[in-house]
């Protein structure tokens, strides 16, 4: 942010980055035969370091077009509508062809959608039209070289790293398309200068000390009696999949459940009552024949509101399991506890995964009951014990 008063920075009109940062020098143009169609998630436009821009300003038969819903536009049904060059989704799914391994043999209308992973997930769901073409996908052979910003893993790129190593596939001259990764590289390295040079002149002044952190509150020790925690897994296709995306949302298929104080537990298979993805048996560590002979739905509320009590406070890792029992119309008491942001607030930061979290809390568990739900319901157990053992007694 410029200090109050300060004149404002002068920016290219080409790259939109301020001409201290400016890219265009690098830029070179990279004239293929694939057509490149970027559809860019509205909030994605005005980060600074973003590189959709970059990449068409790069390929001069490019079309850049912003937003998140398609349906109807002329933009999108033009780059669709060419036969001598088909359209194909560069988004990994089910059924994604690994592009760099196996390359069409004729031109393509490749369309990018451009954005975060949640963003671009919206643009794909809410467009059946993208939803609806082949797919292509790759895995990168070196990490990103973003730098500057935050990617999940080692397998995610931006959006102008993905497109050198595809067009490169596309094109059958990886070498060539490297030239988009000139003008990136520029970027990068000019934004960690900037960083370098502000952290090296700030003031070195003692900070004040930090507050102290959050306790965990006294009442989780005062109803204790009243604590239960559940876990509940569902069947549920792969994320980016057709099936997800178009007629299949995730399904509750195993509820399970510990009441802290007595021991008591509850444990259901309920039967999918749609059809099961290949990945859900294993992911759950259920067999398929356990699922399908699990009990349906209305057995499932009836037994399921027998052991839970109105005075109880329903304790899971997050919101997952409750949304999952609501989507079914189960009872849940009024008094509900996140024990992931118990102990984010416990610890003063991140925890990551429950098996994470209580690997690192030493957190001896047991498997509760059958399949991963019983493994993760003995580790929120012994972690929400752990933190019932922190907060402070109430007062007099």
């Amino acid at each position: 942010m410029l200090p109050p008063g300060a004149p404002h920075r002068a920016v290219c009109p080409r790259c939109r980055r301020p001409e201290s940062v400016c890219y265009c020098a690098h830029v070179t143009q990279l004239h293929t035969r694939t057509r490149v169609v970027l559809l860019q998630h509205p909030r994605e436009r005005d980060v600074p370091i973003g590189t959709a821009h970059m990449a068409s300003l790069c390929l001069p038969n490019a079309e850049l077009h912003v937003g998140v819903h398609w349906r109807g536009s002329a933009a999108l049904a033009r780059a669709l509508s060419d036969p001598a060059r088909p359209a194909a989704l560069l988004y990994p799914g089910e059924g994604a062809i690994d592009v760099v391994q196996h390359p069409p043999t004729s031109p393509v209308t490749l369309v990018v959608v451009d954005g975060t992973w949640s963003q671009t997930r919206k643009v794909v769901r809410e467009n059946p039209e993208l939803g609806a073409l082949p797919r292509y996908a790759f895995t990168p052979p070196t990490p990103s070289e973003y730098r500057i910003r935050k990617e999940p893993d080692d397998t995610c790129v931006s959006t102008i790293e993905a497109l050198v190593h595809v067009l490169g596939a596309l094109e059958g001259d990886p070498e060539r398309c490297r030239a988009l990764l000139l003008p990136f590289r520029a970027m990068v390295e000019a934004q960690l200068a900037c960083a370098r040079s502000l952290h090296h002149g700030r003031d070195r002044r003692r900070r004040a000390p930090r507050p102290p952190r959050p306790r965990v509150p006294a009442w989780l020790r005062e109803r204790a009696g009243d604590l239960v925690c559940v876990v509940g897994e569902a069947n549920a296709w792969p994320y980016c999949s057709r099936e997800r995306e178009t007629e299949y949302p995730d399904e509750l298929v195993h509820w399970v459940a510990r009441r802290l104080a007595t021991g008591e537990t509850f444990e259901l298979v309920i039967a999918p009552r749609n059809p099961l993805s290949s990945r859900t048996p294993a992911h759950l560590d259920l067999s398929p024949a356990q699922l399908f002979a699990g009990a349906s739905v209305s057995t499932f509320l009836e037994q399921w509101r027998a052991f839970a009590r109105d005075t109880d406070v329903i304790c899971a890792w997050g919101h997952y399991a409750i949304k999952q029992l609501a989507a079914v119309g189960g009872f849940l008491p009024p008094a509900r506890l996140d024990v992931r942001q118990l102990a984010r607030d416990a610890s003063g930061g991140k925890v990551g995964t429950v098996e994470e979290y209580s690997a690192r809390a030493a957190a001896v568990a047991s498997r509760l009951t059958p399949g991963r739900a019983g493994v993760r319901l003995g580790q929120i157990t012994e972690i929400v014990r752990g933190l019932c053992a922190l907060s402070e007694p109430a007062r007099p």
